[in-house]
């Protein structure tokens, strides 16, 4: 594996979200002198909770799996998640409602599971479910160390001796062919492969149109399980954040990095917005990609124009009460489900049937509201700008009341009357705040932009810049982005060892 050259003592990171807060911890308990910048008032950046109208929302991600990965980023600087965040283990992990008026909640433990789908499907679909959450497990399985958490110097690195047994075993289990057609060889039910592969979304495809590999992801939450953060996901970056002041780096919100000072082909400063100069041995730019490239001043050499992943309109709002049908997560599928993809990806206009997400926090923590409200947000898969350069500040406000309509159809009677929005977000708001394609969820999982091929964490003609973040391997989501804070502070640091990076 190639590392920086040369000395790498003073390390700035640009981007306190997950990724560039992964990367610091590991990079101060290594010995580095860790400087973590970010133009944002607050730390988290697409993991964040903002105070709006005296309420605590999360404005960005909102499902938490595999917090063991937050065990080892902490465990880098002697600490403990638990002593930093209280999570609460969500059950169930989602709640889903179908076109039907059926119900089924996905339970992460087994038992549970298996009885859910008795009482609600049939006793045969439950011997498909033990196999398929087998296979998600040894899928994962051969995933984790080499396809998932591995770094790339080229992609015939995976041919390497030591990576080629879980290559082999990748595609054996069928991580190369599609991911719907292999759910279906499970479980018979139409309601059950949705549950266990709309996650797909999560990584910007459709199921029909996503690896089969990418069933790791559906493993993280109904057999891994969805955990929540006391205080809202924001707390997530928080405590990573006191965690690596308390070890010695220092990190500096409301202060943008402009520019980056160089010679030659390594960096030797960060400017900041203001002029500071911020000396420096590396840089860890965690931005998005876009921002990366424009701090270094260089176009990505690219086979391909880049696929951006659809985006999302979310509704941020309070209620005075709440509905039955409502969990922490709740999913409300449309009858229509492949056809919602061609619209937002190929046809680049919003679901004419629409499948939405509701997050209700206060379900978990009440405390995030004030005066006893209901916290809900409602996010609607949409197109991003290439797809669809729709005019959103003039759709906005009809198709606001058509997801709010949408939802009292489907069992939240007098949600319309009830709800009180305070914010919108459409992908016209994720492109001003700089997000590439106007979409929070980046580069999309395509064939050409996974594993290997997906950008690699360093670059040509900058010795010692490294990158992390969703735009980059491995990839988008909390797992992905503190594995990418992880493999960006080995390009500097070199290979963790087991006892450094916290693992048995």
């Amino acid at each position: 594996m190639r590392t920086v050259p040369g000395a790498t003592d003073r390390v700035v990171v640009v981007g306190a979200g997950l990724a560039g807060l992964s990367a610091a911890l590991r990079l101060t308990g290594a010995g580095r002198q860790v400087t973590v910048l970010d133009r944002a008032p607050q730390p988290g950046g697409r993991v964040s909770t903002e105070t709006i109208g005296g309420h605590a929302f999360d404005t960005g991600a909102t499902v938490l799996t595999m917090p063991e990965l937050l065990d080892e980023a902490f465990a880098a600087v002697g600490e403990k998640t638990a002593d930093r965040l209280t999570l609460t283990r969500l059950d169930p992990a989602y709640r889903a409602h179908f076109a039907d008026g059926s119900s089924l909640n996905l339970h992460t433990e087994p038992e549970a599971m298996e009885a859910e789908l008795r009482s609600v499907v049939g006793p045969h679909e439950v011997a498909g479910y033990r196999r398929l959450r087998r296979w998600l497990t040894e899928l994962y399985t051969a995933e984790a160390e080499h396809f998932i958490g591995g770094n790339f110097d080229t992609p015939f690195d995976l041919l390497r001796a030591e990576a080629r047994p879980a290559l082999t075993r990748l595609a054996a289990l069928g991580g190369f062919g599609r991911l719907w057609p292999k759910v279906a060889e499970f479980v018979t039910d139409e309601r059950v492969r949705r549950l266990f592969s709309f996650q797909a979304l999560y990584a910007g495809l459709e199921p029909r149109r996503a690896l089969g590999a990418y069933g790791a992801i559906p493993f993280m939450d109904t057999v891994g399980g969805v955990s929540y953060p006391e205080g809202g996901m924001g707390a997530i970056a928080a405590a990573m954040a006191d965690a690596a002041e308390q070890a010695g780096a220092t990190v500096r919100t409301g202060t943008p990095a402009a520019r980056l000072e160089r010679a030659g082909d390594r960096v030797r400063a960060v400017r900041t917005g203001d002029g500071e100069r911020i000396e420096c041995d590396a840089v860890v730019l965690a931005t998005e990609l876009t921002a990366a490239y424009r701090l270094l001043g260089i176009r990505p050499r690219r086979l391909v124009r880049p696929r951006y992943s659809p985006s999302a309109v979310v509704l941020h709002g309070e209620t005075p009460r709440t509905w039955d049908t409502l969990d922490h997560h709740t999913i409300f599928f449309g009858g229509a489900w492949h056809e919602t993809f061609r619209e937002i990806v190929h046809d680049g206009r919003p679901m004419t049937d629409p499948s939405l997400l509701v997050t209700r926090p206060t379900a978990t923590d009440p405390a995030l509201a004030a005066g006893d409200r209901q916290l809900v947000s409602v996010l609607a898969p949409a197109p991003n700008l290439r797809a669809g350069p729709l005019d959103w500040p003039r759709l906005a406000p009809a198709y606001r009341d058509e997801l709010l309509q949408t939802l009292e159809a489907r069992g939240l009677d007098g949600f319309t009357g009830e709800f009180h929005l305070h914010r919108m977000d459409t992908p016209q708001d994720w492109a001003e705040q700089g997000m590439a394609a106007g979409t929070p969820f980046s580069l999309a999982h395509t064939v050409a932009q996974t594993g290997p091929l997906r950008p690699g964490n360093l670059v040509r003609g900058a010795a010692n810049v490294v990158l992390a973040g969703s735009g980059t391997r491995p990839g988008v989501g909390i797992p992905p982005v503190l594995i990418s804070g992880r493999l960006a502070a080995e390009r500097i640091t070199g290979p963790a060892t087991p006892e450094r990076a916290g693992r048995p």
